[in-house]
């Protein structure tokens, strides 16, 4: 890994958890970190639900779009997280993976999306921990 490490959060729709974890770890990590999330087949729209359930608390996803994922975006991170993806996201030979178990938030509404949020958070805290001193350490 070079001095800013890339994540990349991958999900079959890109519409919620791997928007969800890109928006923690933007909110989290700051500049420390380049973000990127993808999907092995893109949604057209984020969910309504992990929108108001990351407006809850204080981090605005709304301008974001279901991308693709592609094999340069992948080759160009350090890190991919896959969550739920199954035999539909690709293995890309060297890379540091994380699969992550979490319930897939598509057709749920918010009060079942904050569970899902917050477990996401958790993780994230682990991940950025592992990757990038505490800014108080430099």
């Amino acid at each position: 890994m070079n001095d800013k490490p890339t994540v990349l959060f991958v999900c079959v729709h890109n519409a919620g958890r791997s928007q969800m974890a890109a928006g923690w770890l933007r909110h989290l990590a700051g500049d420390r970190v380049e973000v990127r999330s993808a999907g092995s087949e893109p949604a057209e729209h984020i969910n309504p639900a992990a929108v108001e359930a990351m407006r809850e608390v204080g981090i605005d996803i709304t301008g974001r779009t279901p991308t693709k994922l592609t094999w340069d975006e992948a080759q160009a991170s350090d890190v991919i997280v896959t969550m739920g993806c199954g035999d539909a996201c690709p293995v890309f030979p060297g890379k540091r993976y994380e699969d992550w178990k979490l319930d897939d938030p598509a057709g749920l509404g918010v009060e079942a999306v904050r569970p899902i949020r917050d477990e996401i958070r958790r993780r994230i805290q682990d991940l950025l921990t592992d990757l990038v001193p505490p800014r108080d350490a430099r």
